[in-house]
């Protein structure tokens, strides 16, 4: 029973200690699985971490690609600006040209006093490795180099616009003194006007110049801040000081330009001035002078009116234009000219050493005064002048200074004389007071008288030869008849003229062999062979037709059936077998 109950709490004992152990275990278990759950939690969050982590470092790769790309296009940008300001700096701007030389020179400079540094350095080290003297080379070469560059750039060490801020030397202002002064006066305010425009363009141009610096320093800034570049860093410094060059420039200059506008006013000020006070005094002259042409002219109306058939119209008209041509010139050299006394002292002098010194140019200049002054000649005139015995015929084609040119026509002097025509001969001016000049065209008169001449026999029809002459004569040359008498009236208020008959002209003399029929005509002075020609053949038809009217030649008289006339015995001449007895 013992045994049994024993057994019974061995077996209890045993159960419930197996119960514990399932407890324990179950407990275990559960613990075990309440910390997986936990680590998974944990894993979780760690994961989930992660991968926000993960986006995150995406999204701040994508910003700084983003921004990365900004700022690499906005450089570019920058770099474009800059690159288009530095273009219209250096290619459109005359302050920033003249001033690149000086920065390079500036910038070699530089580069020699650094090299001068580092061949102090070698010297200063007695030993030098290999590699020390091919660079110790290298820099000697350098500096040799630079040092040439800098003998070609000397003339820019200096200040770059010293020449550009030189002062404007303006030339003398002008004295209006009379009329043409005005026209000198005028050109000289448009050379104001251009140096003015000038000096306001360059004005312009440097202020444009610091403008765009000021931009481009703007823009290095900006490439300095956003791209962290050592080369930007020194192109600021350069921009920088280059910007204080051209804006202390800039000040001296604009006070320059002000004080070059205020000169230029003041001197256009007093050109107008004087312009105003000269025009005044030409309308007084001129209102004078037009005075005195109206009274003139007055005068010379009334003579011509009332004094046209008197022996002294002609006189008196030449006194009226020597008046007025002398009263004229006493206003306009008391009006325009100063020191009058002065001038006539000199011109005195001058005169009498001229005329001694120059005898032929001074006549032949005094020639010339005397050919426009009288009108006896004028370009377009037909003439005739004689030199050595030898005619010339033609038609003045230039008056200078010192001769007249003559082209020489085909004449009749031509045809029976010279044999030559159509040379350029050049007539001295001075040979109007030495030697005879005929003027075939003189104050539009344009024509001249003309002569054929003809003989016929004693036995012809004289009268009846002598009228053919005169139809020819007149049917040919009436237009020229009425051309001429219409000229020689305009002619009588300028030369005392009496005989104005203009009809031809025949004449008939008694000659060796026969009757000398001469017929005078007018013509063209300009063309008298045509005329000549033309009136000589109708002649010689129409006196052909004629049985009464034979053309006379040298001939001679044969008597075969009866004795020759034998002269008269004169007294005091010595008989011969041709004499006959009283």
């Amino acid at each position: 029973m013992k045994i049994l109950i024993l057994f019974i709490f061995i077996f209890g004992f045993l159960n419930a200690d197996t119960n514990v152990t399932k407890e324990t275990q179950n407990l275990s278990e559960l613990a075990t699985s309440d910390l997986s759950l936990e680590e998974q939690i944990k894993r979780a969050k760690a994961r989930e971490k992660e991968m926000l982590l993960e986006k995150e470092q995406e999204h701040l790769e994508k910003i700084r690609i983003e921004k990365e790309k900004r700022v690499k296009f906005r450089t570019k940008e920058l770099d474009l600006e800059k690159k288009v300001i530095d273009d219209e700096l250096s290619q459109d701007n005359i302050w920033a040209s003249q001033y690149v030389p000086y920065e390079a020179y500036q910038n070699l400079d530089l580069k020699q006093k650094e090299y001068s540094e580092k061949l102090k350095k070698y010297d200063a080290q007695r030993v030098l490795s290999e590699d020390q003297k091919i660079e110790l080379k290298k820099v000697q070469e350098e500096y040799k180099i630079i040092e040439g560059k800098l003998s070609q750039l000397d003339e820019y060490r200096k200040d770059p616009f010293e020449e550009l801020l030189k002062p404007i030397q303006l030339e003398s202002e002008p004295n209006i003194n009379n009329p043409l002064d005005i026209i000198t006066a005028l050109s000289y305010q448009k050379h104001l006007k251009t140096l003015k425009e000038e000096h306001e363009s360059r004005y312009k141009s440097l202020s444009i110049a610091v403008v765009k610096l000021k931009e481009k320093l703007v823009l290095l800034n900006e490439l300095i801040e956003i791209s962290k570049n050592e080369e930007y860093a020194e192109e600021l410094n350069s921009t920088k000081k280059k910007l204080k060059d051209f804006e202390g420039t800039l000040e001296i200059f604009e006070t320059s330009v002000n004080t070059f506008e205020q000169k230029v006013s003041q001197i256009n000020i007093n050109i107008d001035e004087g312009i105003e006070k000269e025009v005044k005094k030409s309308i007084v002259t001129g209102v004078i002078i037009l005075f005195l042409l109206l009274f003139f002219f007055l005068v010379k109306f009334l003579i011509t009116k009332y004094m046209s058939d008197n022996e002294l119209f002609y006189g008196i008209n030449k006194v009226i234009n020597f008046v007025f041509i002398f009263l004229v010139f006493i206003i306009l050299l008391f009006t325009y000219l100063e020191n009058v006394e002065n001038l006539m002292t000199i011109l005195s002098f001058a005169s009498a050493g001229i005329a001694i010194a120059l005898k032929d140019w001074f006549m032949s200049l005094l020639g010339w005064v005397v050919i426009l002054v009288s009108g006896s000649i004028h370009v377009g005139d037909r003439v005739k002048f004689f030199k050595d015995g030898v005619e010339y015929v033609g038609d003045i084609v230039d008056i200078s200074v010192l001769r007249m040119t003559l082209h020489e026509d085909v004449t009749l002097t031509t045809v029976t004389t010279n044999k030559r025509s159509g040379r350029i001969i050049f007539i001295p001016n001075n040979y109007i007071f030495t030697d005879m000049i005929a003027n075939y065209s003189h104050s539009g008169l344009k024509t001249v008288w003309d002569g054929i001449e003809f003989m016929i026999t004693f036995d012809s029809n004289v009268a009846k030869a002598q009228h053919i002459a005169k139809e020819v004569t007149r049917k040919y040359s009436k237009g020229y008849t009425d051309m001429t008498r219409k000229q020689l009236n305009r002619l009588r208020s300028k030369y005392s003229m009496r005989n104005t008959a203009v009809e031809p002209r025949i004449f008939g003399f008694f000659d060796v062999y026969g009757v000398k029929i001469s017929a005078w005509y007018l013509t063209n002075a300009y063309a008298t062979l045509t005329l000549r020609s033309t009136i000589s053949m109708e002649i010689l038809a129409r006196l052909q037709e004629e049985d009464d009217i034979h053309i006379a030649l040298p001939s001679q008289s044969l008597y075969m059936d009866k004795p020759a006339p034998r002269p008269l015995l004169e007294e005091g001449e010595a008989p011969n077998a041709n004499h006959r007895v009283q």
